[in-house]
């Protein structure tokens, strides 16, 4: 009986079982032990094609893996190789302004470390707000701002996901931050970087909302990645951060903001975006080695 006044379906032990019936069907689909683990945000599915030898699962047959419903977001997971590193692919992703809980939204990317990933490289589509941020400019994300009012963390802590208070100092990794540089200048992608904000949505920011933004040091603006980088860094998995700025954000142009034109931004940026991804693969797999560390759960 739960004395404890908390009753959610999310609870820890509860997330533990549905990552291992996920892991299961995985399992049961490849023998392919993931070394990296991306997440492609809107528009930037189509990356998951390049994958060889590549196996791909529906979210619905996942057990627990919630589904999006928002265009650009396919709902699928797709493991195969890049280059020679084995890689596990979330071709979209589901979001808390769905409907989804907090900890529903950061499912898939605990299931990238429950099959073993030791980093994962997240994406998404962003609004720039740095003046300088041009639509179809890519930006390393160097830190962020969690400005959604949820946390995945919340209720009873279960150890063998993480520590009750895991520390968020470094939540891009450094490491992976240069391999994203050296990636870039070897695959002539110009790279800029910045902090990104994290907010629910899914109406787009007012212009007054971008203005104290910028004040609080954000240079792009989206709806997604602060809360799975919160779980992965909770369960020690190393994490690489990249936008896509698809439109000036809210008062920093003249049209309307239009999420066919997102899409459409981050289609045509898609041949760099590319060459940045399969160079920051491979360089990101010479960190992380041959071990990851979401199968040390005991």
């Amino acid at each position: 009986m739960n004395t404890t006044g908390l009753t959610s379906p999310a609870t820890p032990l509860g997330v533990l079982d549905r990552l291992t019936s996920a892991r299961a069907v995985v399992r049961e689909r490849t023998s392919l032990s993931p070394r990296i683990g991306v997440v492609l945000g809107s528009g930037l599915g189509d990356f998951a094609e390049r994958l060889s030898d590549a196996v791909a699962i529906e979210y619905r047959e996942l057990p627990g893996m919630p589904t999006p419903h928002v265009a650009g977001h396919a709902g699928r997971l797709v493991l195969g190789e890049i280059g020679a590193v084995p890689v596990a692919c979330l071709a979209g992703r589901a979001h808390v302004y769905e409907g989804h809980t907090a900890q529903d939204a950061v499912f898939g990317v605990r299931l990238l470390a429950e099959l073993g990933v030791g980093a994962v490289l997240v994406t998404n589509a962003a609004g720039g707000i740095a003046p300088h941020f041009a639509p179809g400019t890519l930006m390393l994300i160097t830190d962020h701002l969690n400005l959604t009012g949820k946390n995945p963390l919340v209720g009873l802590n279960d150890e063998r996901l993480g520590p009750r208070f895991p520390d968020m100092s470094l939540a891009y990794d450094p490491e992976l931050r240069e391999a994203a540089r050296r990636a870039a200048r070897e695959h002539d992608v110009e790279l800029a970087e910045g902090i990104y904000a994290g907010v629910l949505g899914p109406s787009y920011e007012t212009p007054a909302e971008v203005r104290m933004l910028a004040k609080l040091g954000a240079d792009a603006v989206g709806m997604s990645t602060v809360l799975e980088v919160i779980a992965l860094r909770h369960r020690g998995v190393r994490v690489g951060g990249l936008s896509c700025i698809t439109n000036p954000a809210a008062g920093l142009a003249a049209a309307p903001l239009d999420h066919a034109e997102v899409q459409q931004t981050a289609a045509q940026a898609t041949e760099r975006l590319t060459r940045l991804m399969e160079g920051w693969i491979v360089r990101a797999g010479e960190l992380v080695g041959a071990a990851g560390v979401g199968t040390n759960r005991s």
